[in-house]
């Protein structure tokens, strides 16, 4: 039993003996999140596969409890999570030999997708005046690490986490990871990067990911975020954010400005099986994490209409590093995108988007968008050390339509659809389009 287990099993066996007291129960909400998706992808050039298709149905069962009364408050959170196979095959799914599972679920060994797969998180929580402490399942979304949310079912950590708000206008947030469950797995495993991540023997992980930081108003407009993160014998990660919101006529303008400053550590410096992807004078392309990633979102919102543009520039001899296990997962950038995260080493992106929430004109509940993205710059080199592509590029068109029922006896139910496209010109690269369909509903339990 991992500590983080063993903190829970304690936790929990206090708490049998004081779930009567007020504040515990009163304070406990319960939640039913249905999410039936559909995913399609359509390999526009290449060998292998042209399409993979997956359906499932999935069940999302919250259990968020208060606090008992006292100096100090306990309590527990739960999160059940089912996802049903309603049509995949082997072929058609995704998987391969070295992946972790297909599209949407855990793959048989024969290469076809399980009928079913489920798991349950446990957190216990303290919480003293406005600091609360958090050991078990936990899904962080802070600019080092990102639960991500993007399939069937979520992402999952396993870990501790405290966070603290008792001094007024700043937010600090610590804690450390040890294992992350992914969206197509019922298992958790241990933590990794892109290049090191592989199912096969050459793949590499570690058990020890820390961050802390916090976020500080400068103003009521005016935000300022720092942030570290540190996954042992990968990489160390150092962020800097400034959010601000300015009125401007009769709308408001968003500046989101973001730096990472990311380098070795440990294994990574020296050990060719720890190395990330990149462009390096090296076998396979690999090499120790290097980089910087500069970037700005701009977006005014008026009546209505959100009008946005954006640029990053991925500085030094590696892909901008982020957790990455190889089975889906989410960077803080402005450029992570439907289908790539344009942070490749050298990478320059330029980006403009639009997006309308019909509320304005009678349809609440209605909103439509689309997203484009161009990189270029990008250099890479083959499996023997020598140039493959030099000064290449990626475009990606992202498009989202969403309706959510305001009334009646369907309120909530949600139905959206995403559609995006991405053509790019390296080698060995397969371009692809890509549709999903989602149905979700939420029903409140308690």
């Amino acid at each position: 039993m991992n500590k983080s287990n063993l903190a829970v099993a304690v936790a929990v066996g206090v708490l049998a003996q004081q779930a009567s007291a007020a504040g515990f129960i009163e304070d406990s909400k319960a939640t039913l999140g249905l999410r039936n998706f559909y995913i399609n992808t359509d390999y526009r050039d290449g060998t292998g596969p042209n399409k993979n298709e997956e359906w499932g149905q999935g069940f999302d069962l919250r259990f968020t409890s208060g606090y008992t009364q006292g100096t100090v408050g306990f309590g527990v959170d739960a999160i059940g999570l089912l996802g049903v196979r309603l049509d995949s095959g082997g072929g058609t799914n995704g998987a391969t030999a070295t992946s972790y599972g297909g599209t949407v679920f855990p793959s048989k060994s024969n290469g076809e997708a399980v009928d079913n797969f489920s798991s349950l998180g446990l957190t216990a929580k303290a919480k003293i005046s406005q600091t609360e402490l958090k050991l078990g399942t936990l899904q962080p979304k802070l600019p080092v690490i990102v639960t991500n949310d993007g399939r069937l079912l979520p992402q999952t950590w396993q870990g501790g986490q405290l966070s603290s708000s008792d001094i007024k206008d700043l937010t600090l947030i610590g804690g450390q990871i040890e294992q992350v469950k992914g969206r197509n797995s019922s298992n958790n495993e241990q933590l990794s990067i892109s290049g090191a991540n592989s199912r096969a023997s050459t793949g590499r992980d570690s058990n020890k990911f820390i961050y802390a930081g916090g976020d500080y108003k400068l103003t009521k407009d005016l935000t300022a975020q720092y942030y570290y993160g540190n996954l042992e014998e990968f990489y160390k990660q150092h962020f800097l954010g400034l959010v601000h919101n300015w009125a401007i006529g009769p709308g408001v303008l968003k500046s989101d400005l973001r730096y990472f400053n990311s380098s070795d550590d440990g294994a990574n410096g020296h050990d060719p099986l720890y190395f990330t992807t990149g462009n390096y004078n090296a076998p396979n392309g690999k090499g120790k994490v290097d980089n910087n990633l500069y970037s700005g979102l701009f977006l005014y919102s008026v009546a209505g209409h959100t009008f946005g543009g954006g640029y990053q520039v991925s500085n030094g001899s590696s892909d901008f590093p982020w957790l990455n296990q190889g089975d889906g997962s989410s960077a803080y950038i402005i450029t992570d995108s439907q289908i790539q995260k344009f942070a490749r080493a050298g990478e320059r992106t330029w980006q403009a988007r639009y997006s309308y929430d019909f509320a304005k004109v009678g349809v609440p509940g209605l909103t439509a968008g689309v997203v484009y993205l161009h990189g270029d710059d990008i250099d890479t080199v083959n499996s023997a050390g020598r140039e493959a592509a030099s000064g290449a590029s990626e475009w990606e068109r992202d498009l989202t339509v969403g309706y959510v029922v305001q009334s009646g006896a369907l309120k909530n139910l949600g139905v959206m659809w995403k559609n995006a496209s991405w053509r790019t010109d390296l080698p060995n690269t397969r371009s692809q389009d890509e549709n999903r369909l989602i149905v979700s509903y939420s029903i409140p339990l308690l």
